[in-house]
């Protein structure tokens, strides 16, 4: 409980005082009542762009508002940032139900996903352009996200998160508090295994799937530095790439104690693993946004 109220603590004081943040209710189907909060720039782009960013256990849409330079970016470049917020498992993301982990299915995932509906509409924004993010459980669900809905992404980030379905059939509830603590201490499976569980969570789709960036940090006790393996041989496996060159050094834009991990040559699949860096990676703004190709 310790490590997730600190990180909370610590998202809370890093912006500046909220203003921008409003509550949306009736955006459409519902199924285990996630709210939504919307952060709209006062000068909106044409068809905007749309990021889904997925608070940490125990946290709350507010912290994770304030925790991020994103809001700040959103006045300038006119995107629209979708703050969905949960309730239940301590405020953890429900990242280990058939109905989340399947495309079409129920859970969290579904309500998140009438959010990016609602506002696509709302404003006009662009389909192509709609992407996710997250730190800890937000982190594990935004692998959910791309993982169940491939067609409603063009990419994600995950900070100090783990594979999709890494906690599938869990019995416990996904949180640092539940029995059930396998994923977060480093579940292996081979490429092929984890593309599986992609594959059978929308079966018969054949189209575009979203890219990924992965960060996280070699001193994570929480959620052991592996699960960052982990996701990499997945995304690896679903995008069918390869790790075809590693950066260290002051030439790694997330950080020098960084190494960058790349996969393919088109920006498909990226991993900066930190040396000496805890629970949770931090957002470098200036990277993820260049990584969803916003700046």
């Amino acid at each position: 409980m310790k490590a997730f109220t600190t990180a909370a603590a610590l998202l809370a004081s890093a912006g500046s005082a909220l203003g921008a943040l409003q509550q949306v209710t009736g955006f459409g189907t519902n199924p285990s009542g996630v709210q939504m909060y919307i952060s709209v720039p006062a000068k909106v782009a044409t068809n905007p762009a749309i990021i889904v960013a997925l608070h940490p256990c125990g946290g709350t849409a507010s912290q994770w508002y304030s925790g991020t330079k994103l809001p700040a970016q959103s006045e300038s470049l006119g995107f629209i940032l979708i703050y969905p917020q949960t309730t239940k498992y301590s405020n953890c993301w429900d990242v280990n139900s058939a109905g989340s982990l399947t495309h079409g299915g129920n859970g969290d995932a579904l309500g998140i996903i009438s959010m990016v509906n609602y506002t696509l509409n709302k404003y006009n924004g662009d389909k192509s352009k709609v992407f996710v993010m997250g730190g800890s459980s937000g982190a594990m669900m935004a692998n959910v996200m791309v993982g169940s809905y491939p067609d409603v992404f063009e990419a994600g980030a995950a900070y100090s998160g783990a594979a999709f379905a890494c906690f599938a059939g869990s019995k416990s509830d996904p949180t640092p508090f539940g029995a059930n603590q396998t994923c977060a201490q480093g579940l292996t499976h081979t490429p092929a295994e984890w593309n599986n569980y992609v594959q059978n969570a929308y079966p018969g789709y054949t189209g575009k799937r979203p890219r990924f960036l992965v960060a996280h940090g070699l001193a994570d006790s929480l959620v052991r530095p592996q699960c960052a393996y982990e996701q990499l041989k997945q995304w690896s496996a679903v995008l069918g790439v390869t790790n075809t060159k590693n950066i260290t050094g002051s030439a790694v834009p997330q950080g020098s104690q960084y190494t960058q991990m790349v996969y393919g040559d088109d920006n498909k699949l990226v991993g900066y693993i930190g040396q000496g860096v805890g629970h949770i990676a931090p957002v470098v703004e200036s990277v993820l946004l260049k990584f969803f190709s916003l700046a």
